[in-house]
């Protein structure tokens, strides 16, 4: 497995799909690009920044949920890609069993940011999915960039995604 960080939630601006950027936190570098809802977007955006609701969004329901049974989500692993869809497991442990349960990679990482945890990449995935991708650091290293936040000109962002865009395949745009 392939340690990754969540590097960035941006849209891209050709489709106007937000996508999840995880980057190998050793190693080359690698980008693994996941096209995401907007609605999931939104809630990693919404934990990533540490807004409050008034009401608890269904992600912080399962975290207090997981509190409640005593359950502690100790990793989350984006597993494969299979028909132009990618699956993710989150790992969890309760009184020293562990329980992994399959979720779409999404909601996995909007649980991941959540409960702290960590996140991977099965090698074979990262292998065949993982490009080079140049994303602007942040000041703040633990902080993911949203697309309004980055910070960064749009001619670079474009210039990124359509880079992106060469070197993508037809079928990799379905989840």
């Amino acid at each position: 497995m392939v340690e990754v960080r969540l590097r960035a939630v941006r849209v891209d601006l050709q489709s106007n799909t937000p996508v999840l950027l995880l980057q190998e936190s050793e190693g080359l570098g690698r980008t693994l690009p996941i096209f995401i809802g907007a609605p999931e977007a939104t809630a990693i955006a919404f934990a990533l920044q540490g807004m409050e609701t008034p009401r608890p969004m269904t992600h912080d329901l399962i975290r207090d949920l997981l509190a409640a049974l005593d359950t502690t989500v100790t990793r989350v692993v984006i597993t494969e890609l299979r028909d132009s869809t990618y699956y993710a497991d989150v790992v969890m442990q309760r009184g020293g069993s562990e329980v992994r349960l399959s979720a779409r990679p999404s909601d996995a990482v909007a649980i991941a940011v959540r409960t702290g945890s960590t996140l991977f990449v099965a090698d074979e995935l990262m292998d065949a999915e993982g490009i080079l991708l140049a994303v602007e650091d942040e000041d703040d290293e633990d902080e993911a960039a949203t697309d309004g936040a980055s910070g960064a000109n749009p001619e670079e962002i474009v210039g990124e995604f359509r880079h992106f865009l060469d070197t993508i395949r037809p079928e990799d745009f379905s989840s």
